[in-house]
């Protein structure tokens, strides 16, 4: 097992044994891609919707937020184009009964190759001192040969992938030799496509009902919205509307715990320009949501753009922020330019008008979109894998610590009195009741001081506050710090100002 997947199933197991996330119906052994964010998922979940809705609509006078309903009508998708193009291709192995994305089958592939040119360059880098990464991909044979190997299935598999070509897609996994993982044959159906949404019916009788569905992305009801929110908030172009919901997909390959689930939460602001400037703007949201990742002092290393060369039917213009998971740089945030498809898409089927007038050219316009999608969980994810650590002390014990931004952790202090006697505990409960109206806090008085440390440390609580005999005498208490287990003496009275000071 390579260290990454140590990791990765260290987080998965320790995200369940501290409250962070559960399986979902997990007495019923489970249902597959569904989890539950438990006492400590909740908060860390809200602290990174409250930091986003901030930065996105707090901090800025042109944008709004909206919270539009799941269920819409049916033609909003037709509009979209998910009723005819949001599709996954499936193809099963007919020895083990499994079903698969076929081009998830490829990608692995892929990855597969990535990480034998990965291996030899650790062994260069193990072999040679001033090892230049670079200059090895430029002329090692091994790296140029597996290099060229990628580009070339690449390319096919763009190609087939960008013309639906379901027929390329197979002989692709054909030609490359994809086994099953279960069986390890290669006995293989066709390809077909599978509509990832989730229908359901509304209606007071069966033969009544329409069919409806559960939205596969919230960006749809800001656009049915657009004209609601221009006319009532009397907005001017440029504006955004941000808005933070829930979403479902049907994915019949879920993988990498909560990276993709059948219910998820999206973070979205589409923001109207005037046409022929949102190239413009692209690149401003494209710089300005890397510095809102980079603000959270996470190494910038963990972060990439990926600009796409290949454009959805919609955009001019895109780019993903990947994020190096343990499992690999992964897609974390979208920007794209959406142009004017989506609006003028539901004015065609609606039959409605939706454009803006615009007084300083004194003119109407279907305006364009740029926007910026977040997957909340994806940004949970990311922020756990990499707070995990484990230090070894110099006592030769192991600490398992949570470095979670402080600003983000789920408990801000947690207040321990050093033994459940002397007036320890009333003392520590009356500092938890001044504290709890300005920072969410736990109380915890059960084991050893120690062991209630590394316990904290463990759920990523940034600072412990502890009432002891000192305390009884002269109302001071100990302010110990979570990443360098230093502890100061500090009055009770400055408690607040201190903490603040330390949570900015």
């Amino acid at each position: 097992m390579s260290n990454n997947e140590d990791l990765f199933k260290k987080v998965i197991s320790h995200s369940k044994e501290y409250g962070f996330i559960f399986p979902s119906s997990e007495i019923y052994d489970g249902l597959s891609a569904v989890y539950d964010y438990g006492q400590l998922g909740v908060e860390l979940k809200n602290n990174i919707k409250q930091y986003w809705w901030k930065a996105m609509v707090q901090m800025h006078e042109n944008i709004v937020g909206i919270d539009s309903a799941i269920f819409m009508h049916p033609s909003v998708w037709k509009a979209s184009g998910h009723v005819d193009a949001f599709n996954d291709p499936l193809i099963d192995n007919k020895d083990s009964k499994k079903r698969y994305r076929a081009d998830v089958l490829i990608e692995d592939y892929i990855q597969k190759i990535e990480d034998k040119i990965q291996k030899e360059i650790d062994k260069a880098a193990k072999r040679f001192e001033n090892f230049d990464a670079t200059l090895f991909r430029q002329t090692n044979g091994r790296v140029l040969e597996y290099q060229a190997r990628i580009d070339e299935i690449s390319k096919c598999f763009v190609d087939a992938m960008t013309t639906n070509d379901l027929a390329a897609i197979k002989k692709l996994i054909d030609d490359l030799a994809i086994v099953c993982p279960v069986s390890g044959s290669r006995n293989w159906t066709e390809v077909r496509q599978f509509n990832l949404m989730f229908a359901t019916q509304m209606g007071s009788t069966t033969e009544t009902a329409d069919v409806v569905y559960l939205r596969p992305e919230t960006a749809q009801g800001i656009f049915l919205n657009f004209l609601n929110v221009q006319k009532t908030g009397r907005m001017k172009i440029p504006f955004g509307i941000a808005q933070i919901g829930k979403a479902f997909r049907n994915e019949i390959v879920a993988r990498q715990f909560i990276f993709r689930m059948k219910e998820f939460e999206q973070m979205e602001m589409q923001f109207f320009v005037r046409p022929g400037e949102e190239l413009k703007w692209f690149e401003h949201w494209k710089q300005e949501r890397i510095k809102w990742h980079h603000a959270l002092d996470i190494s910038e290393n963990k972060y990439r753009f990926h600009d796409h060369e290949k454009l959805a039917h919609y955009a001019n213009a895109a780019t993903d922020i990947e994020f190096e998971f343990p499992f690999g740089f992964k897609e974390l945030e979208g920007i794209h330019s959406r142009t004017d498809f989506d609006l003028n898409a539901h004015q065609q089927l609606s039959g409605k008008k939706i454009q803006y007038f615009d007084p300083e050219l004194n003119e109407s316009y279907v305006p364009y979109v740029v926007e910026t999608s977040i997957g909340l969980d994806r940004m949970f994810l990311a922020i756990i894998c990499n707070a995990y650590q484990e230090e070894q002390l110099e006592d030769g014990s192991v600490r398992t610590v949570m470095n979670i931004p402080p600003f983000l952790a789920p408990y801000k202090v947690a207040v321990l009195p050093l033994v459940k006697k002397d007036g320890m505990p009333e003392m520590a409960h009356d500092i938890l009741k001044n504290l709890q109206e300005n920072f969410n806090c736990q109380y915890d008085e059960k084991d050893a001081i120690g062991r209630r440390y590394r316990r904290q440390d463990a759920i990523g609580t940034p600072f412990c506050i502890t009432v002891d005999n000192q305390t009884m005498e002269d109302n001071t208490v100990t302010i110990r710090n979570r990443d360098t287990m230093l502890q100061n003496r500090i009055a009770i009275n400055d408690i607040h100002t201190t903490l603040n000071k330390l949570l900015q």
